[in-house]
């Protein structure tokens, strides 16, 4: 093997884990406090995605939400956690016996939340970026491949 194939080969090698590191995104986040606000920023996508989806229109498809918050960033101060996130719901109904997909919706959001007496969270509010419109824009959420 020529030492330009390996050259390209560890180039490439690079770039790909590169492009991993980037993709997961920083790793500073308070494992245990994520542990504690999760659960509750997901329950909240889903209460916040009931109504919005197909599924639910045709009640013999018998839907559920199904929602993943991944961290991005994380910081409590005064009894107040901003958490940064990404995230997925996704609905899910049966029909004929086969799971299928009803409807769904990813993107990053940024949701505060707050201690109550029992040293419980609850979410106090949740920020979406807007959708942003373009050409042939279809009225989905879906990104464009270029800004």
């Amino acid at each position: 093997m020529s030492a330009g194939r390996w050259g390209t080969g560890l180039a490439a090698t690079v770039v790909l884990v590169a492009t991993g590191v980037w993709a997961a995104g920083p790793g500073g986040v308070d494992a245990h406090l994520w542990g504690r606000v999760r659960p509750v920023i997901e329950a909240r996508l889903v209460a916040d995605s009931r109504g919005s989806g197909y599924g639910e229109a045709e009640p013999a498809l018998h839907a559920r939400w199904f929602c993943r918050a991944d961290a991005r960033d994380l910081d409590e101060h005064e009894g107040v956690v901003r958490a940064g996130v990404t995230t997925l719901c996704v609905e899910y109904g049966v029909r004929a016996g086969t799971l299928e997909e009803c409807g769904g919706a990813a993107g990053p959001q940024v949701v505060r939340l707050e201690r109550d007496a029992r040293g419980a969270y609850r979410v106090v509010t949740r920020e979406e970026p807007p959708v942003r419109r373009w050409c042939g824009w279809n009225g989905t959420r879906a990104a464009p491949t270029a800004w």
